[in-house]
């Protein structure tokens, strides 16, 4: 499948906005969904549709063999040992915060470090600040270099024997930096803490091997990988998983309730109560089966090539500021950016007005818009579906927007 027959697998993109055919370049916000993947949800509702682990009937036995399958396909995507350290969740902010409402209450105490960097999404700052107040833990961040990347030397010397917690992601989605994981997880663990990694700008967009990267927890979202909305993944290493209590509680988490206490099922299980997300979970399997055909490798290699050429097309624009590293090779494919007297908010509805969907704003990363000295930034996303192509329609559309404010002021 080469890239131009993978677009006409995302019937989203085959319409036009505001008379322009479009050019969607939000990926990093959310991917479009491909064909496989709506059909599979839709097959769900239209001829499994039941409940999970709990039903002897024809249609549950079908919706929990669907349901499990997925989580088999989560594991092998991510390479974790056992379906046990696959926990289904609603995303990347319900998985990090399973990590700190769980795991760190229970190992963090006053004294102790929390360690985290100035480019992190908002859902991996929060959880860790309320942590660090209600325990007396001290929150730290790894200072980045002047373009936007991580030194090794800087991690050496923020991380201690008094931190628990480093919690990174391992692509910035408004810096593009690709982050050194492995590394820092192997600091992390030299002085005796755990490493959690945000993987939601990285596991759509390249191999992520646990077991290589020796994280302890992995956070990720299907919505962002041609997934559904409404479902994502916490990795854990089983030894820590077995050790966490669950966060929420009711039914299908338990295994016996008495009047005054109950006990918890085996891992994955207890870290999902109610009725899970079922259809989500189906969808995220399917996307996991289209990823695969195409190649997460051919995916990593597209995009690095659409970076490189949207950073030689787009420093051709007059008043043009990039964010992050010009080298496309430290860089997965983004770039963020604003132009000279034009609010970010202003570039993205001119855009808009010529069919082409960027995102502008602070991008859930207002630590890291005051260390770029900017109150917000317009970003382009690129995925398996775009090609240079839309790019040189992005540039001639940033064109026109600075020439348009050009001649209004």
């Amino acid at each position: 499948m080469n890239f131009t027959e993978i677009r006409k697998q995302f019937p989203i993109l085959d319409q036009e906005v505001n008379g322009h055919p479009l050019v969607y370049l939000d990926s990093s916000a959310t991917s479009q969904k491909p064909v496989q993947v709506i059909e599979a949800i839709e097959k769900y509702y239209r001829e499994i549709n039941s409940n999970v682990h709990r039903g002897v009937h024809t249609l549950g036995t079908r919706a929990t063999d669907a349901y499990e399958g997925a989580r088999e396909k989560v594991r092998k995507f991510i390479n974790a040992k056992s379906t046990q350290e696959v926990i289904f969740t609603r995303g990347t902010t319900t998985s990090l915060n399973t990590v700190a409402a769980s795991y760190a209450a229970a190992n963090v105490t006053e004294g102790d470090e929390i360690v985290i960097t100035y480019m992190e999404h908002h859902s991996n700052i929060i959880p860790w600040q309320q942590v660090a107040r209600r325990t007396g833990a001290q929150l730290k961040y790894i200072p980045l270099q002047a373009d936007g990347t991580l030194s090794l030397d800087d991690v050496r010397a923020t991380i201690t024997a008094n931190t628990k917690i480093v919690s990174v992601m391992q692509v910035s989605n408004v810096l593009g930096v690709i982050n050194p994981v492995k590394e820092i997880a192997q600091i992390a663990h030299e002085n005796g803490a755990i490493m959690v990694v945000d993987g939601a700008q990285s596991a759509p967009h390249m191999k992520i091997d646990v077991q290589d990267l020796d994280c302890d927890f992995l956070a990720f979202s299907g919505h962002k990988m041609c997934g559904p909305t409404g479902i994502g993944v916490l990795y854990g290493k089983k030894q820590l998983l077995e050790k966490m209590e669950p966060i929420e509680f009711g039914g299908e988490m338990i295994d016996f309730v008495e009047l005054y206490e109950s006990t918890w099922k085996e891992l994955p299980w207890k870290f999902e109560a109610g009725t899970p997300i079922i259809a989500g979970a189906i969808g995220l399997g399917a996307a996991i089966d289209f990823l695969n055909e195409v190649g997460l490798d051919k995916i990593a290699e597209h995009e690095h090539r659409l970076a490189a050429y949207a950073l030689e097309k787009m420093s051709t624009v007059p008043g043009m500021t990039i964010y992050g590293p010009l080298d496309a090779a430290k860089r997965a494919g983004l770039v963020t950016f604003n132009i000279s007297d034009v609010h970010p908010h202003d570039v993205a509805t001119v855009l808009d007005a010529e069919g082409i969907a960027v995102r502008a704003g602070h991008h859930c990363a207002q630590p890291l818009m005051r260390w770029l000295k900017a109150t917000a930034t317009a970003r382009a996303s690129f995925y398996l579906y775009n090609s240079e192509d839309d790019i040189d329609k992005l540039v001639e559309g940033l064109v026109k927007t600075k020439e348009y404010f050009s001649d209004v002021f």
